[in-house]
């Protein structure tokens, strides 16, 4: 009886194992990968003898800056970090300002084709370009001031916050829009009440995420000239001046500690309620 079962089962074709899909496109793209990673190691010329000593030149140049750090430096230290943060702040703020407006414009389904195209493209040029490149070409304009800092952060933070706030919108939940445009609501009117109830936490938790990103962008921008901390930096690295470096140091993991914890308390609060 087992044996008519099973040959029964076997003509339904229930019980059988389906055999496994080739997967040709995907080993072929973890090969062009591997090329690519393999390639990328020869070109940029890695001398690894070097690589033995890193360890011990690691510690070196700890103990030139940690051992003694000039104490005296401190005060500058510190109100050069608090500029870059202000540079982060206003970079964060008017980027918010100006991203949000346009990711409802560059939402699907509440503005036309043309203008969702042409704002998706926008923000993906922004990303595609380096803050730092960014900031060199706005220096041609601005100078080298903490203002040309700032407004490199405005326009990269239009990118990101542009880009996550279309997808934001996009993904928010259909059943109030729905509500809204039933009983006549406008456009605006289904944005201001069936999609950002939704999303303002998401929105909140996207702005002060970009403030975290824009600390550490700030400090990285001052190493060309655009103010902060790391003009600072960068000018007592060049005279090798370690002893301040490592106060620079310290005051910069400081801050930037204490504005990623109070952030993501902050983030953890709007998410969680």
């Amino acid at each position: 009886m087992n044996t008519s079962a099973n040959r029964s089962t076997n003509r339904i074709g229930i019980g059988t194992v389906p055999p496994r899909p080739a997967a040709w496109g995907q080993r072929i793209a973890w090969l062009v990968i591997t090329a690519v990673a393999v390639l990328s190691f020869h070109g940029i010329s890695i001398d690894w003898s070097r690589i033995g000593s890193l360890p011990a030149q690691v510690v070196q140049y700890s103990i030139l800056m940690f051992s003694s750090p000039d104490w005296t430096k401190f005060g500058e230290a510190l109100h050069q970090t608090l500029l870059s943060v202000e540079m982060a702040w206003i970079g964060t703020v008017f980027g918010a300002i100006i991203a949000t407006p346009l990711s409802f414009l560059a939402s699907r389904g509440f503005a036309p084709r043309w203008m969702t195209a042409l704002l998706h493209g926008l923000f993906s040029l922004i990303r595609a370009i380096p803050e730092v490149v960014l900031a060199i070409i706005l220096l041609t304009v601005t100078g080298l001031t903490p203002f040309t800092g700032a407004l490199t952060l405005v326009i990269t933070s239009v990118g990101t916050l542009g880009k996550w706030g279309y997808e934001a919108v996009e993904q928010a939940d259909p059943k109030p829009i729905e509500a809204v445009r039933s009983v006549g609501g406008s456009t605006w009117q289904t944005l201001r009440w069936g999609v950002w109830p939704d999303i303002e936490p998401t929105f909140l938790s996207f702005w002060l995420y970009r403030f975290e990103v824009n600390v550490r962008a700030s400090a990285v921008l001052g190493l060309i000239g655009a103010g902060g901390i790391g003009d600072m930096l960068s000018s007592y690295v060049q005279y090798r001046q370690w002893p301040v470096i490592g106060v620079l140091l310290i005051v910069v993991v400081m801050v930037t500690m204490l504005v990623d914890a109070a952030s993501q308390a902050i983030r953890k609060r709007i998410v969680e309620g």
